[in-house]
């Protein structure tokens, strides 16, 4: 039978794992918001009537990366139909759209807004390495 704690004792002793337990925490924590913000690749997309530029974008699986799609003349669509995202353009402002591709191979991006005749054949081809 173990003798019993001097009151005085088991306080500290409570107290000294209650401090352990809350410096893991904050580590963990740390740690959590180290990797939310994580540097994000930026790509930048221009569309003008029936081109986007760049015309090829290359990924790495599983890279988070941010887009940002401008368009110089008339409002646009940015959809990756495969990725299930979309995003308007509207001439004069930037638009971002968040994609971290969980598949490899290539795929088609395109103008999903009718801009005038030459329309159908707006598209883009994303790459992605894995």
């Amino acid at each position: 039978m173990r003798p019993p704690l001097a009151p005085a004792a088991g306080r500290r002793q409570f107290c000294a794992r209650l401090a352990g337990l809350a410096g893991l925490a904050a580590a963990g924590a740390l740690a959590g918001d180290a990797l939310a913000q994580a540097p994000v690749r930026v790509i930048r997309i221009s569309a003008r009537r029936f081109v986007f530029t760049p015309g090829t974008v290359r990924l790495k699986l599983g890279e988070p990366v941010q887009l940002e799609l401008t368009t110089e003349d008339v409002p646009m669509g940015f959809s990756v139909p495969d990725f299930k995202v979309r995003q308007d353009i509207v001439p004069g402002t930037t638009q971002t759209l968040r994609l971290q591709p969980d598949k490899a191979g290539e795929f088609v991006f395109l103008c999903d807004v009718f801009c005038g005749s030459g329309h159908e054949t707006m598209n883009g081809s994303l790459v992605v390495e894995a």
